[in-house]
């Protein structure tokens, strides 16, 4: 079944580049737990958002996220449990999966975060004024808060979400490189 199933983070392995930015989503949909791939409901706009915004050189399916970290890219979430929906979370839950992100970001520590789901961000990081956008305080790793791609959120239009993951982009283009 695939409620409460989890599936692997996608990180660089032996022979690809540094990881330069780890997506983060808020859980594992049951779309996803089934087929053990990150946004993989039909529907959901990560995919055509990180290629609009130009993160990939052609639009990826999600099977075909092991192609990531060759381009220095990565995938986890906040919470590993997959759920129907991301409000069966609890807070408690979202705050302990903050603080574990938090550790793999230090010991990835690549050089930029972006965080897909604004809601669960301002729960998970203790936040609550949080933003799209930029995020302060998180040391020498660019932080940005993206809206979530889940097409349940309807508040957000694909061409608005390629432009905010494009300004993302152009954020972790001008930071500079991390060793």
């Amino acid at each position: 079944m695939a409620r409460d199933a989890t599936i692997p983070d996608v990180l660089p392995g032996p022979g690809d580049p540094p990881l330069r930015v780890l997506f983060c989503g808020i859980n594992p949909g049951l779309v996803s737990a089934a087929t053990g791939h990150h946004f993989a409901r039909p529907g959901n706009r990560f995919w055509p958002a990180l290629h609009g915004a130009g993160f990939t050189p052609r639009r990826l399916r999600p099977d075909e996220q092991h192609l990531l970290p060759t381009l220095g890219l990565g995938i986890t979430n906040i919470v590993p449990r997959a759920t129907a929906r991301a409000d069966e979370l609890s807070g408690a839950e979202l705050v302990a999966g903050g603080q574990q992100f938090q550790e793999l970001v230090r010991t990835w520590q690549p050089a930029a975060v972006g965080i897909v789901g604004i809601t669960a961000y301002r729960v998970a990081f203790v936040s609550p004024r949080a933003a799209i956008g930029r995020q302060p305080d998180w040391g020498p790793v660019l932080v940005w808060a993206l809206p979530n791609p889940s097409g349940l959120n309807a508040h957000w239009s694909l061409a608005a979400m390629v432009d905010e993951f494009a300004r993302f982009k152009l954020a972790v283009t001008a930071a500079p490189e991390h060793a």
